[in-house]
């Protein structure tokens, strides 16, 4: 992770929830008050986000101290340790919230990613993420994807080439017509150079056929059932061509298995990043 990028996200979420005072702690709290405290898991899971909540604590307030007892990507069960906190009581509470939001969030798509990897272990398919991220948590998101034992996508349009329908409407007046497809990765190949390679999107056996004559490098196979996806994957095999093959669309834990077992090699699942429950996670904090 990018510290610079981290920090400054820490302390945006610092500042939106504490604004111009914590009034509650500013009138309850002692300011010579000292507190100790452990953050546990509730659930079990998979960890990730550590080191972010510690940053919660120590921008707020350098006084604080905090020690991780496990590492990000480490599963947990409930009431296991995951750090130690001390420090002034008031900087203390005051960061509490905004830690705790980080760590449960990407533990939580850490614990979501970690269930899709055991479900296809079996296989040699990868589990990625896609970049239907919360805006501004991609860096962090993703981060927690690499965490739970998935791989990321593409992070942004900046260093990914995915040519999608919308695309290629654009193309030629015929939509979806070849021609458009030939002259759209021909493009994109000409912008790339040898270095990037092109994906193209498919939601049809014959658009896969289409993908395949026209020089992709990749192919992300969209919304397909398990047994057009196998069809699918028999038709790039047979080009003979190292066509990268990723599966995508209504992809859950019922499916996964055999959505690998169709023969792709990769498999991104939007819900790792948009749809993860929080893994369950608290501070029991105490006058030291």
């Amino acid at each position: 992770m990018n510290l610079l990028e981290v920090c400054r996200l820490v302390d945006e979420a610092l500042n939106e929830d504490i604004g111009s005072g914590d009034i509650t702690t500013d009138a309850v709290i002692d300011p010579n008050a000292a507190a100790k405290g452990k953050i546990v898991s509730r659930a079990k899971g998979m960890v990730a986000g550590i080191p972010v909540a510690g940053l919660c604590f120590r921008r707020l307030d350098a006084r604080v101290t905090f020690e991780q007892a496990v590492e990000d990507g480490v599963k947990v069960s409930r009431n296991d340790v995951i750090a130690r906190v001390s420090g002034p009581a008031a900087s203390v509470l005051k960061a509490e919230r905004v830690a705790l939001n980080f760590l449960q969030h990407l533990s939580g798509i850490a614990t979501l990613t970690a269930s899709f990897v055991e479900a296809v272990k079996e296989y040699s398919t990868r589990i990625l993420d896609t970049r239907k991220t919360t805006p501004g948590l991609r860096i962090l998101e993703k981060y927690a994807v690499r965490a739970g034992g998935g791989f990321n996508h593409r992070f942004g349009l900046y260093d990914g080439i995915l040519i999608k329908d919308n695309h290629l409407r654009f193309q030629t007046p015929a939509e979806g017509a070849p021609a458009a497809l030939v002259a759209a990765v021909t493009a994109a190949q000409r912008r790339a150079g040898h270095l990037q390679k092109v994906e193209v999107e498919a939601e049809t056996l014959e658009q896969v056929k289409e993908a395949v004559e026209a020089g992709a490098d990749a192919i992300l196979l969209d919304n397909m059932d398990v047994e057009t996806l196998a069809k699918a994957v028999a038709i790039a095999r047979a080009s003979k061509k190292a066509i990268l093959l990723e599966a995508s669309g209504n992809v859950s834990l019922r499916n996964v298995r055999k959505v690998a077992a169709a023969g792709v090699d990769a498999i991104s699942i939007g819900a790792l990043t948009h749809s993860a429950p929080i893994l369950d996670i608290a501070l029991e904090l105490r006058p030291a």
